[in-house]
C-alpha cells in the first residue's frame, strides 16, 4: 500500500487545486485552501502541480508509513516529527518504511500539507482529487481522514536520491504574522453607508469560531447598507466578502457555494488568499484596499517566482 492513518486530526483531508468547470451546475470548486502551499511542496518533489496531497488542519493526524517514500511538508508549522523526532519542512525528507509522521503544537499557520513524490493514489472524480465534504465526492471516500484508512502511492519510492542537502527559501512563501489582507473594490460597494466602509477599512475584524472551509465570519462593527433591499443571487468565488443583514461580514472559502444574494463589498486578492487560509479562529484581521492591476501584478510576480524556483528544483532531481 502507502501510509495508514493512526489518527485523524482535526481536520485532514486529501486536496489537489480544486474541481472546476463545473459550478454553473452548483458544484463547488472545493481543493486546497492554501493553494500556494499545495503547489510548493509539489514544486519540491517535482511533482505536477495539481498532484493531489493531505490538508491538515491545526491538530495534524499521525501517519504510518507501509512503504517508504519521499514528502516534503509546507504551509502552516504544526510541529511535524517522524519517530519523535523534528521534520524540517520546506524540503525532500525519506520517511522510511515503519516511520509515524506526526504533529505537534501549532506554531504559525492552520493548514500544513504533506505532498508526496508522484502524489497519492485516489481516484478522480468530475476532474479532481479535492474532498468535497458537504458533497461527500472526491478525496478518500468523499471525506475527512480517519483512523484505519490505508492510501496507497502511486509511485512507491525507487530509492534514488536518498540525500537532499537544500531547502527552498522559506521567504518564498507568506509571512504568516501578518494581519493584513488587500481586497479589491466589490460589486455592491456603493450600496453600503459611508461610515461602514471606513469601517471596514479601519476595524480589526475577528474570524469566528463559527467559521469553516465553506466561509470565516467575521466579527466587528456591523456594515450597514444605506438602504435594505432584496438582490438577485449572483455568481460569487473564492475571497468574495459578503454583508448579510445582521452586518457582520463573510468571506467565502475553498468550499463556497457557486451563488449568493447577499451585498459583496469586496474582493480578497488572490494574492493573499493562502495568507487568509492560515488564519484561525479568533485570529485577528484587517483590510487594505488595492487596485485591480495592482492585484494582478504581484500575482504574476509570485508565479514567476514559483517558474524560476521549479526549473532549479527539476536540475536537482537529474
Amino acid at each position: 500500500m502507502g501510509i495508514k492513518i493512526i489518527k485523524g486530526g482535526m481536520l485532514t483531508t486529501i486536496q489537489d487545486l480544486g474541481r472546476y468547470g463545473l459550478q454553473r451546475y452548483g458544484m463547488a470548486v472545493s481543493g486546497a485552501m492554501d493553494s500556494y502551499a499545495l503547489l510548493l511542496g509539489n514544486s519540491i518533489l517535482a511533482n505536477a502541480d495539481n498532484e493531489a496531497a493531505i490538508e491538515c488542519t491545526l491538530l495534524g493526524p499521525t501517519i504510518y508509513f507501509e512503504q517508504p517514500q519521499l514528502i516534503a511538508v509546507t504551509g502552516a508549522d504544526l510541529s511535524p516529527q517522524v519517530d519523535g523526532q523534528p521534520l524540517p519542512m520546506w524540503k525532500p525528507v525519506l520517511i522510511e518504511a515503519g516511520s509515524l509522521l506526526s504533529f505537534g503544537r501549532p506554531n504559525s499557520g492552520c493548514r500544513a500539507y504533506i505532498c508526496f513524490r508522484g502524489g497519492l493514489d485516489v481516484p478522480e472524480v468530475l476532474g479532481s482529487r479535492s474532498t468535497y465534504s458537504k458533497g461527500q465526492i472526491g478525496g478518500w471516500q468523499g471525506r475527512a481522514l480517519k483512523e484505519q484508512d490505508r492510501i496507497a502511492f502511486n509511485n512507491p519510492y525507487d530509492g534514488e536520491h536518498r540525500q537532499f542537502p537544500w531547502r527552498i527559501d522559506p521567504t518564498l512563501y507568506p509571512d504568516l504574522s501578518t494581519k493584513v489582507i488587500r481586497v479589491m473594490d466589490g460589486p455592491q460597494r456603493d450600496q453600503f453607508e459611508s461610515n461602514s466602509l471606513q469601517s471596514f477599512f479601519a476595524d480589526v475584524f475577528t474570524i469566528s469560531k463559527n467559521s469553516d472551509r465553506m466561509g470565516y465570519r467575521l466579527q466587528s462593527r456591523p456594515l450597514l447598507l444605506k438602504e435594505k433591499k432584496e438582490l438577485l443571487s449572483t455568481a460569487v468565488t473564492f475571497g468574495s466578502i459578503q454583508v448579510p443583514p445582521d452586518g457582520n461580514p463573510i468571506i467565502l472559502m475553498a468550499d463556497h457555494p457557486t451563488t449568493g444574494g447577499y451585498p459583496v463589498i469586496a474582493q480578497v486578492a488572490t494574492v493573499d488568499l493562502p495568507l487568509l487560509a492560515q488564519k484561525g479562529p479568533e485570529e485577528n484581521i484587517r483590510f487594505e484596499r488595492i487596485e485591480l492591476d495592482e492585484a494582478q501584478n504581484l500575482l504574476k510576480q509570485r508565479y514567476i517566482e514559483l517558474i524560476k524556483l521549479k526549473r532549479a528544483i527539476a536540475l536537482k532531481y537529474e
